[in-house]
Order: C-alpha cells, then sequence, then structure tokens
C-alpha cells in the first residue's frame, strides 16, 4: 500500500551550477556539479536533467557514476546559456547504506546569473544551489 511507502528526505546531497573558466575555450561557462556533503558515501548515483518552459523542452540528459565518497563532487554537464533560459530540472537517485533516496533539484528559469551566487566550500568557488 502507498502509506506502507517510506520517502526519506535527502539531506547534504546537492546540485550547483558553477560559473567558471574553460582553458579550452577561453571563455566563461556554466557547469552543474553534484556535491555529496555527507560523512558516507553514495553509490548507484544516476543524474536525469532536462530544460522546459510550457512546450519548449530540452531532450534529457543521463548520468550515472559508480559513487561519490564523503565530502566530494563530480562534475555533471555543460549548461548553454540558452538553456538557462528555462527551468532547469536535476533529478538525482542513488543508495546510501542499501537504501534508495531520491530528489528532484530545480533551477527556476531566469535565476542563474552570476550576481546570485554564493560561496560553496566544498567546490571552493562560487555559484547556485539548486532549491
Amino acid at each position: 500500500m502507498k502509506k506502507d511507502i517510506q520517502i526519506l528526505e535527502v539531506k547534504d546531497v546537492h546540485v550547483a551550477l558553477i560559473y567558471e573558466y574553460n582553458t579550452d575555450f577561453k571563455a566563461k561557462e556554466w557547469n552543474a556539479y553534484i556535491l555529496n556533503n555527507k560523512e558516507t558515501a553514495i553509490e548507484l548515483v544516476f543524474v536525469v536533467s532536462k530544460g522546459y518552459d510550457g512546450e519548449t523542452k530540452t531532450s534529457p540528459l543521463r548520468h550515472s557514476m559508480e559513487g561519490l565518497e564523503p565530502k566530494s563532487f563530480a562534475k555533471l554537464e555543460f549548461v548553454q546559456e540558452e538553456v538557462l533560459e528555462l527551468n532547469n530540472e536535476f533529478f538525482v537517485t542513488f543508495y546510501e547504506n542499501g537504501v534508495l533516496y531520491e530528489k528532484k533539484y530545480l533551477f527556476k528559469k531566469g535565476t542563474v546569473s552570476e550576481q546570485n551566487t554564493i560561496n560553496i566550500p566544498l567546490l571552493g568557488t562560487k555559484g547556485i544551489l539548486a532549491s
């Protein structure tokens, strides 16, 4: 029964957009990262990202990794400026100590700008955390 399904709250796992310099293209760009700020590792991490606004949708991108160590992060993808004009959703699923967790992270359209960045200590730089 539905009442028997326990949905646990995800804590200390985040998705962030970082505005950083790309030395290959000699330009600044937005990149998405997943952060594990937990004291324990997470395993079998799966992320599906997409942009949308009404009829406009991007193709979903899928990322997977075997795990993410405690207090670590991994780059997910480059995010084009045009896509930032849409809502950007990252649906994250992972295991921690054999328990399945999932959470949807959202960057609302028009909120991603250099002026809205905050300090993200785990990355040692400024960025935007998804809500």
